[in-house]
């Protein structure tokens, strides 16, 4: 038996450029889907840091509004108290202002009764 040897035919040929052409399209569709994929991740990156930046000036800004609030909450307290110590002086001084009238009224019946 005399070995055989297979010809390529210009069909197969036609059908290997094609298949060539084919995936050089398909490879440069990869390729600019690829750039585009690196952009958006290059985008998402500034975005994030950006977020990060806005996420720690906003945590920077609670703490100074939590200090704030515990310096007026304390300020409120001892303003709470000196109003208290004030009532409380002013209840006694009234207290005191009744007993004298009270001892007065005592007393100018005593003298109207002496009378």
């Amino acid at each position: 038996m005399a070995p055989s040897y297979a010809i390529p035919s210009s069909a197969s040929h036609k059908n290997s450029e094609e298949d060539v052409a084919l995936l050089r399209r398909r490879n440069a569709e990869l390729e600019r889907e690829l750039r585009n994929s690196l952009e958006r991740e290059e985008r998402m990156k500034e975005d994030l840091i950006k977020l990060w930046g806005r996420l720690r000036v906003a945590e920077e800004a609670e703490e100074r509004l939590c200090c704030q609030l515990g310096e007026l909450e304390a300020e409120a307290v001892d303003q709470a108290r000196e109003y208290r110590v004030r009532v409380l002086k002013l209840m006694e001084q009234l207290n005191d202002a009744q007993r004298l009238l009270g001892d007065q009224g005592s007393f100018c019946s005593t003298i109207s009764n002496d009378q």
